[in-house]
């Protein structure tokens, strides 16, 4: 059995993550529930029911309706909506003290140098942007209990430990820290807790108690070379095989002598020594990214704000393995935030500590201060590539991760419409500053994607609809309304969707005497954490006669779903988007099946 980024077997992973690992393509067809329609009796609503789409399925009706509606899984054509780019915006000052009272005339921003007009502009709190999820009573749910209206997670926080490179002490620290944290979580909080060995991982959850058991488990799980004979770190190794240098060689050769009474042969011992430790250090930072990247493909799918707390010592990152870019590449189209802890706080260098072995000569210590200063380049890189905190030389950590988990108290959203953008899929810098030129500190992404030409509009289509499907806003272009049931079984409980889609304000392209448009209707199942249980894909294809259209209009399109569900509590979202105008529309629905 195949194993997930983050060293799970796939039959565990949640269905969210398969999307994710399959390369971000999105596509329920694999899912059940995407099947042909039977075509409704004359004078009866259109419906899209479930139906066998098998050769031996029954034929359509003969009736009027009978050509002008079908429903299938087939990919259909799509239009192209003009991107909108939004940047959440952080404003800080030289005390961490968030800003507030800012409006849109205090802000510039450019797109490649190039200065852009904000056209958007609104500012969010934590308790702004919950949305209201409307709970339906159904028939077969209705026994005289109140049903506490659905409260869907908000933010999604990933407390993520890299523990191959932390020390004992800082594992420690790094701990106790993580765990004051949880005492603040919020009721639309979720957490994660992964680590970069993979030995700790605890899904999203509102769980303090597994989120407690989880922190327990985080250790040191690095191998510590200074006892090591001679001592050799990934630096010094680096630079004695990649470089070639001979004073790092010579340094070695000093170490090799002092820890072994003069030995022979000590320059291929040294070099031995370095060849090892070089392999050593190239896994683990190869370990470290490769977490990383399964984390941020994890997060992807999910609604909400995301964020990854990153507590690190740091590391040193040597060229044939930095991979810091694909990962701020991957964080930056997944609208995930790093958020990154030096772990060390205020530190020492390693070889003054006097429990080592060895003492360190000068010559030594050059090398050890060389890498223990650069190590955290590569924190505050993916911290400002991504937008998010870089939190360092400082000994309170506990308020570092709280603040990086914590949603800030304002939020400025910026949005623009890029001018004359190529539709070429190429990144583009972001640079967002403050009109007044004030030395405040600004919290942004420094970059998107353009999206992909008209080629591949399909593909982008495609992308709008997933980015709906896990977003948790209502879209209204496209007059929408729904209904839900569900019926108990000795499984669970049957659920059925039912969707009302308004088409009096589609945009029909007129072919010859028919009216042409197709919809897509994407219905998905989350559970209360915000995982992706099960979805259904629906393309319905339209090509109607006047009166068929005139009909339609007044009584609607219905669109049913039905899932197979364990008792829980759950969020329906039903996301549709036509073809011709690209509209769109998106509902939230709770239910709670006892």
């Amino acid at each position: 059995m195949g194993t997930n980024p983050l060293g799970r077997p796939l039959s565990s992973v949640p269905k969210v993550v398969w999307f994710a690992v399959l390369g971000g393509a999105f596509c329920f067809a694999g899912l059940s529930g995407a099947r042909g329609q039977t075509p409704p009796a004359p004078g009866q609503t259109p419906e899209a029911q479930q139906s066998d789409t098998s050769q031996n399925a029954a034929k359509a009706d003969a009736s009027h309706t009978s050509d002008e509606i079908a429903s299938h899984e087939t990919p259909t054509t799509f239009k192209v909506h003009v991107n909108l780019v939004l940047v959440r915006v952080v404003v800080r000052d030289n005390n961490g003290k968030v800003i507030t009272g800012l409006k849109r005339e205090d802000f510039q921003i450019a797109d490649n140098r190039k200065p852009q007009m904000i056209s958007s502009f609104s500012v969010e709190t934590p308790a702004s942007h919950v949305p209201s999820v409307k709970m339906e009573p159904s028939e077969a749910s209705s026994e005289g209990k109140p049903v506490k209206a659905l409260e869907p997670p908000q933010r999604f926080v990933t407390l993520f430990f890299d523990d191959v490179h932390l020390s004992i002490a800082d594992s420690m620290y790094s701990q106790r820290a993580a765990a004051k944290v949880l005492e603040s979580m919020q009721e639309g909080d979720r957490f994660s807790v992964f680590t970069t060995s993979g030995m700790v991982m605890q899904d999203f959850t509102a769980d303090r108690t597994k989120l407690d058991e989880a922190i327990k488990r985080i250790m040191a799980r690095g191998q510590d070379t200074t006892t090591d004979c001679p001592p050799m770190s990934f630096y010094e190794a680096y630079q004695i095989i990649e470089i070639n240098d001979p004073f790092a060689l010579q340094v070695a050769v000093e170490d090799v002598a002092q820890c072994m009474n003069g030995a022979r042969g000590a320059e291929l011992i040294a070099k031995m020594a370095a060849q090892r430790e070089l392999g050593i250090g190239e896994y683990q930072v190869r370990q470290a990214f490769g977490a990383l990247d399964g984390v941020i493909r994890r997060m992807s799918g999910l609604p909400g704000q995301r964020a990854v707390v990153l507590v690190s010592p740091g590391f040193f990152v040597s060229p044939s393995v930095h991979e810091s870019g694909e990962i701020i590449d991957r964080a930056t189209k997944a609208n995930v935030v790093i958020n990154a802890i030096d772990a060390r706080g205020l530190y020492v260098y390693s070889y003054n500590d006097a429990s080592n072995r060895y003492p360190a000569s000068n010559d030594k210590m050059q090398f050890v201060m060389a890498e223990q200063s650069i190590q955290n380049a590569v924190l505050e890189e993916v911290a400002d590539g991504t937008g998010g905190l870089f939190f360092h030389n400082r000994n309170d950590i506990d308020q570092g991760i709280r603040q990086a988990a914590a949603a800030p108290e304002v939020s400025y959203i910026l949005g623009f419409t890029p001018q004359n953008l190529k539709l070429d899929g190429k990144y583009h810098q972001l640079k967002v500053t403050l009109v007044n030129k004030q030395k405040w500190a600004l919290q942004a992404r420094h970059g998107y994607f353009a999206p992909h030409g008209e080629a591949d509009s399909e593909a982008t289509a495609r992308e709008e609809i997933q980015q709906a499907v896990f977003s948790q806003e209502e879209l209204g272009e496209l007059p929408m309304q729904s209904q839900t049931q569900f019926f108990r079984n000795a499984d669970g409980a049957h659920l059925t969707v039912l969707a009302r889609i308004e088409t009096n304000t589609l945009k029909f392209r007129k072919d010859q005497n028919l009216n042409d448009d197709n919809l897509t209707v994407v219905t998905a199942v989350f559970d209360e954490n915000g995982n992706l249980l099960d979805g259904q894909q629906r393309v319905i294809e339209m090509k109607l006669k006047d009166a068929t259209r005139e009909r339609l209009n007044k009584e609607g399109l219905k669109v049913k779903s039905s899932f197979d569900l364990k008792p829980g509590t759950y969020l329906i979202r039903i996301v549709v988007r036509d073809s011709e105008g690209a509209q769109m529309a998106a509902l939230n629905r709770g239910v709670v099946i006892p």
